[in-house]
């Protein structure tokens, strides 16, 4: 069992950044995938970023590719997703998520946290 906690979401205007991060407890956190999804109202939940158990392999939604970047620290239990140049179309419940290797190229996702608020004012 893993349990995943998310922080740093807030109110920015458009154009400013925030980081969200992601604590986990539980079982070895190197051995998860980890992932950032978001779902904004009105709509299903859409991928964000994943990266790999080791921090090699990452990958983008189209939408946030070049403004956003996910990073891990194995030691600290946590991944993180650093987000720059925010847009209004940006708002949304951000979910930090953990699976196996496949999670990484939109495999199963085993485990959600609870959700963090991020709204980007116009």
């Amino acid at each position: 069992q893993v349990q995943l906690v998310e922080s740093g979401g807030g109110l920015v205007q458009a154009g400013g950044s925030l980081r969200l991060s992601c604590a986990a407890s539980g079982r070895t956190f190197s051995s998860y995938a980890m992932g950032w999804f978001r779902q904004a109202p009105g709509k299903e939940r859409e991928f964000v970023a994943t990266i790999s158990r080791l921090g090699v392999t990452t990958n983008y939604a189209d939408s946030v590719k070049g403004r956003f970047t996910i990073s891990r620290d194995n030691a600290k239990n946590t991944v993180y997703l650093q987000m720059n140049s925010l847009k209004p179309e940006d708002t949304a419940v951000y979910y930090c998520a953990a699976g196996g290797p496949s999670l990484v190229h939109g495999g199963r996702t085993d485990y959600w946290g609870q959700g963090t608020q991020v709204t980007v004012s116009s």
